[in-house]
C-alpha cells in the first residue's frame, strides 16, 4: 500500500537517491546536499511530501509546493519537484502525490503554475490531467548538462479569476501568446491591444552604482511612492528590508542625478543557472527607466563572470510602455499569466519576457497539442526575431505588399515564421491547402503546374509564392521546389487574417496589390504554357 505524507527528517537520504536516480548527478547541487535537503524538509515556505511503501518503509517519490514564488500578498505557488523512483514508476504514484500537493494548498494559495521540462513528459502529462493549462512556453529555461526549455502551465484556485481587472492594455507582439493563454484559461479574450504606445525615453546623464545601506532608505521612499503603478513583478520587493534581500542573492542597481536616487531596478542572480530575474523597477520620472534596463548588462557580466545566458522578467499587462521598451531591448514575450499578481482589491494578468543570446533550437513533437500550439507561438517570435530586417527590407520592395510604411511593414514582418528548404526539397504542392505564403530570402525556386513538363517560373530572392492560398486559404495551384538551399519568412493565414483585423489599414493595401499582382501573374503563367504548346 501506498501512503502519501509530509517529508520527515529521517526521509533526507531516501530524497537524495530519487533525485539521483532520477537526474543523475545534473540537477542542482542543492538537491543532493544533506544539509540543503533538511533545510528544504523543514521550510515553513514550502510543502513537501513522500510516498512511502507500508509495506516496505521505502520512500519511492516525492513532490513540492514552493508557497514563495511571488510576493507574499500574490499568494501564488509553484509546483515542483515531482520525482518517482524509476523502479517505481507505472503505479500511479504521480498522480497520488498530486493530489495530495492539491488537497494540502488550495485553500493557501489562488494561483498555482507549474514548470514542467520537456525531457520528462510524464509531468507534464499529470499536470494537464489535474486541470493545469499551458498559459507560455520557456526557452532555454533552465541548465542541466546543458540548457533546457520548459512549458508553464498555470491552475487557478477560490476566486482568483472573479477578482482579475479586465481589459489588459498589450503591444501586438504580446497579442497572439496572450490570445492562446486567456482560451487555455477558459477566459474571454479582452485584452486591448495599443498600437500605439511609445517606448520610455533613452532619457539623460546618471551616475549608477548598486545598492548600499545608504541608498536604501530614499529608495524606499521611491517604491512607497510608486506602490500602486507596478510595471515590474517579482519574488521580492524592496519592502522586504535590505538584508533580507542581501540574504536571497537580490541587489538594486539605482541612479543619482546631482546626488539624489531617482531610481532603481532590482535584480537577482543565479550562478548555477546562469540566469538572472529583474524584479522591480522604480523611478521617479520616465527618464531614467530605461537607462536602469540598459545598464544591467555589466553587473550582470561581473556576477557571472560571462554575459546571463537568460534574463527575465514580469511585466504588467497593463502597462504598454514598459512592454515595448523591453522589446526594443531584446526581451521577448514568452507567457502570459492572467490574474498572477495582487494589486489592492484586484488581480492583475503578468507579461512573461525573456531576453536570450541567440534563437533557441527546440523540437516540440513530443507535446500535447495545446502545449505545442503555445510553444510554438513562443518560437515564432524568437525565430522571426534574427531576420526581422531581411523580412522588413523585403516586404518593403514587393508588389504585394506595396503602398505599406516602414510601420506598417515592420508589423507584418513581426508575424512572420521562417522556413528553409535544401534543393529538391518542396516548398508546397499543387493542391496542397496549408494557407501559407512564402517570401524567399535567399536562394531559386521552380514552380511547375500539372500538364507541364517544364517548370512555368523561377522565383528568387525577394519574390513570394502563395499569395492566393495566403488570403482565401485555398489549395495551392502549383508546386514549388527549391532548386538551391532556400530559406523563407511564412505568413500564415491565421495570421495574416488576426492581422488585418487589428489593423485594417494594412489589409486594404494588401487585398488591392493582390488584386494587381494575380492579374499579372495568371497573364504570364498563360504566356508561358502558349509558348510550351
Amino acid at each position: 500500500m501506498i501512503v502519501v505524507r509530509v517529508a520527515a527528517g529521517r526521509d533526507v537520504l531516501a530524497l537524495r537517491e530519487i533525485f539521483l536516480a532520477c537526474y543523475g548527478t545534473d540537477y542542482s547541487p542543492q538537491y543532493y546536499d544533506e544539509s540543503q535537503l533538511t533545510r528544504l524538509v523543514y521550510s515553513e515556505n514550502s510543502v513537501l511530501l513522500v510516498a512511502e511503501d507500508t509495506e516496505t518503509g521505502q520512500v519511492l517519490g516525492t513532490a513540492s509546493v514552493d508557497l514563495e514564488v511571488g510576493a507574499l500578498s500574490d499568494l501564488v505557488a509553484e509546483f515542483g519537484r515531482l520525482a518517482v523512483h524509476p523502479d517505481a514508476r507505472n503505479r500511479g504514484l504521480g498522480n497520488l502525490l498530486m493530489v495530495e500537493r492539491l488537497k494540502r494548498v488550495e485553500q493557501r494559495i489562488q494561483v498555482a503554475l507549474v514548470e514542467t521540462r520537456m525531457r520528462h513528459p510524464y509531468a507534464l502529462k499529470i499536470s494537464e490531467a489535474h486541470g493545469f493549462v499551458p498559459v507560455g512556453f520557456l526557452p532555454m529555461r533552465w541548465r542541466v548538462r546543458q540548457r533546457e526549455s520548459m512549458m508553464l502551465l498555470a491552475r487557478y484556485f477560490t476566486d482568483a479569476l472573479q477578482m482579475r481587472k479586465n481589459h489588459p492594455r498589450i503591444i501586438p507582439e504580446v497579442y497572439p501568446v496572450a490570445h492562446a493563454a486567456l482560451e487555455n484559461c477558459s477566459i474571454a479574450p479582452d485584452v486591448i491591444v495599443d498600437e500605439d504606445a511609445h517606448p520610455y525615453p533613452a532619457g539623460g546623464s546618471f551616475d549608477l552604482q548598486e545598492l548600499t545601506t545608504e541608498g536604501y532608505a530614499p529608495l524606499l521612499r521611491i517604491e512607497r511612492g510608486r506602490v500602486r503603478q507596478r510595471e515590474i513583478f517579482g519574488p521580492v520587493r524592496l519592502h522586504y528590508g535590505i538584508f533580507k534581500l542581501q540574504s536571497k542573492r537580490s541587489t538594486y542597481l539605482i541612479a543619482r542625478e546631482q546626488g539624489r536616487i531617482v531610481g532603481a531596478v532590482g535584480f537577482t542572480i543565479d550562478s548555477q543557472d546562469k540566469a538572472a530575474r529583474i524584479f522591480e523597477l522604480n523611478s521617479l520620472n520616465d527618464d531614467v527607466i530605461r537607462v536602469l534596463l540598459t545598464n544591467l548588462d555589466q553587473p550582470l557580466k561581473e556576477r557571472l563572470a560571462a554575459p546571463a545566458e537568460v534574463v527575465e522578467i514580469d511585466v504588467s499587462a497593463y502597462a504598454p510602455r514598459m512592454q515595448r521598451t523591453l522589446l526594443e531591448l531584446g526581451y521577448l514575450p514568452v507567457a502570459y499569466v492572467p490574474a498572477l499578481a495582487f494589486d489592492e482589491v484586484e488581480r492583475l494578468d503578468v507579461v512573461k519576457m525573456f531576453r536570450l543570446p541567440a534563437p533557441p533550437q527546440v523540437n516540440t513533437d513530443s507535446l500535447s497539442p495545446k502545449c505545442k500550439a503555445m510553444a510554438e507561438l513562443v518560437l515564432q517570435r524568437f525565430r522571426a526575431r534574427d531576420v526581422l530586417p531581411r523580412i522588413a527590407a523585403a516586404v518593403g520592395s514587393l508588389p504585394l505588399f506595396a503602398g505599406l510604411d516602414i510601420e506598417q511593414g515592420a508589423r507584418l514582418a513581426g508575424v512572420c515564421d521562417t522556413a528553409s528548404f535544401e534543393p529538391g526539397e518542396a516548398l508546397f504542392r499543387e493542391g496542397e491547402a496549408d494557407c501559407r505564403m512564402h517570401l524567399v530570402l535567399e536562394g531559386e525556386v521552380a514552380v511547375s503546374v500539372s500538364g507541364s513538363a517544364k517548370p512555368v517560373g523561377m522565383v528568387r530572392s525577394g519574390e513570394c509564392l502563395g499569395e492566393v492560398s495566403l488570403l482565401a486559404a485555398a489549395p495551392h495551384s502549383a508546386t514549388a521546389i527549391a532548386k538551391t538551399h532556400v530559406e523563407t519568412a511564412v505568413l500564415a493565414h491565421s495570421d495574416i487574417s488576426e492581422l488585418i483585423r487589428l489593423r485594417p489599414d494594412i489589409g486594404i493595401h494588401i487585398y488591392r496589390n493582390l488584386a494587381i499582382g494575380t492579374g499579372e501573374k495568371l497573364k504570364r503563367v498563360d504566356s508561358s504554357l502558349a509558348r510550351a504548346h
